[in-house]
This record gives C-alpha cells, structure tokens and sequence, in this order.
C-alpha cells in the first residue's frame, strides 16, 4: 500500500481521535461528577455538559461513565420516625397528593428524619416549598420535640417573609402539637393519612435524596460537624445546584428565578 512498516507502526501507535476525545469528556465527567458530591447519573450529567455547550449524546455519555467506572452513590436502609400513634386529633389531608404548585409560598411541606452520629441519632426537620422544592427552613437536634419543628418554621419565615396558605405534614406528634399549631395561626394544616408515607412524598423524597446521596457516606463525631455538613448539602449544593427532574432538570434556585 506504499507504507513504509516504521510508518505504519508510528500510526497505529498514535493516540485515537476518538481516545482523545473520550480523554476530554471524562476529564469534564469527572469534575462535574465530584461537584454533584458523586451523586449525578447518566441524566444529570448530559444535561450539565449541555449547559457547558457540549453537543453529546447520552450513550456516549453512560459509556464514558461505565468505562472508567463513575457510579453514583446508592442508598442503604430507612428507620421509621414517625409516632402517630399519640392519640390527638390529626388534620385533614386537604393537599390531597397535589404536588403541582403554581406560586411560591403557596404549599410548605415538612418531615423529621433522623441522622446517625458517634453518640446515637440526630434528628432533622425541615421545611420545603413544593413549588419549587427548596428546602426553606431546617434544623438539626438531639431529640424530636415541637421545639425541633418550631425552629424550622422560624427559619423559613425569616427566609420567605411569610407563613405559607397550607401547610402539609404526616401525623407525628409533633405536628399535633398546640405549640406548632399556634406557631401556624391563620395558615390551613393538612396532615397525611395513617401509615401512608405518599402523601407527604416530595418531603420523604427529600429524605432519600440527602441519605441516599450524602449522610449514609459519612460517620459524624459530633452535633456541629453534622450540622456543618447538612449546610453545605442544603444550601450549598441541592438548592443551588443539585437539578431536579420535577423542575425540569433545575436546581431549585434556579428555578425560582425563572418563575420570578
């Protein structure tokens, strides 16, 4: 073929068009996976080399990924923090599964889980707009008292400006509290049926996330290192950056200056 063989091993020892620009993607993959904290799919990852102006295809995408073996975080297991059984009276469920929210501060949403530290459990509340899925308001503690609910509630009144028209939980009995329900004056409560963990679902979605993409990785010493790392989920990565497949694959934030 008029190829001198000094000449055709020089060419087949030549890094690969193809191989050089698998190189540059997965050097991209990579940092934008360690700024989703290792959490991102195939998905989210395409959609953020779009936002950086990549033309690229998804299999192209879960190929690189699989091949140099960027896997996402995966959960591990769910402990039950709900008491319902307190004997007071419950709300009515008026949100009704309705998940879809046309305005901001129109439905607040809240649930406790708990976090695991050297010294037992920690307990989480937190508030969360369901129009755009922002956490609002949360706080951390060593127990599960009406107080834990109330400084949540605190927090997001001082962030929104504002008590939202309803506000959904489960029936714990925190929730049943007249300390909360007081806290709550003017707003309509809904609290989700008995046992039936999907009509507060964005909440437990929530919950799943953080668990399943953040705190089952990492082994607190101490009340304020959890709390430190909670801040930087929250507020540094899922409501500024993390994208959400209900919003359109947006960030909360992001989405709630779209909306205006």
């Amino acid at each position: 073929m008029g190829v001198s063989t000094s000449g055709f091993y020089h060419w087949r020892s030549r890094p690969k068009e193809t191989s050089i620009e698998d190189q540059q993607l997965l050097d991209k993959l990579i940092r934008l996976f360690d700024e989703s904290q290792g959490t991102y799919g195939v998905k989210r990852l395409t959609d953020d080399l779009r936002d950086l102006g990549e033309v690229i295809n998804h299999k192209r995408v879960a190929r690189v990924k699989r091949e140099n073996g960027l896997y996402p975080k995966q959960n591990k297991y769910f402990v039950v923090t709900t008491d319902s059984t307190h004997g007071k009276p419950v709300a009515e469920n008026h949100l009704n599964r309705q998940f879809k929210v046309s305005e901001p501060n129109t439905v607040w949403v809240s649930d406790i889980t708990y976090i695991p530290y050297r010294h037992g459990m920690l307990y989480l509340s937190i508030i969360l707009d369901l129009h755009s899925r922002k956490v609002i308001g949360w706080q951390l503690a060593n127990h599960m008292k009406a107080e834990l609910v109330i400084e949540a509630i605190d927090r997001a009144i001082v962030r929104r400006g504002c008590l939202p028209k309803l506000f959904h939980s489960d029936r714990g009995s925190q929730y049943v509290s007249e300390r909360v329900a007081n806290k709550l004056q003017g707003v309509t409560i809904s609290m989700s049926r008995k046992g039936n963990c999907w009509d507060n679902a964005v909440a437990e979605s929530f919950f799943g996330t953080l668990k399943s993409e953040h705190t089952n990785f990492e082994n607190y010493e101490t009340m304020d290192q959890a709390r430190a790392s909670l801040f930087n989920y929250i507020e540094g990565f899922y409501n500024r950056r993390r994208k959400h497949s209900a919003l359109n694959y947006l960030s909360p934030d992001d989405f709630e200056k779209l909306a205006g």
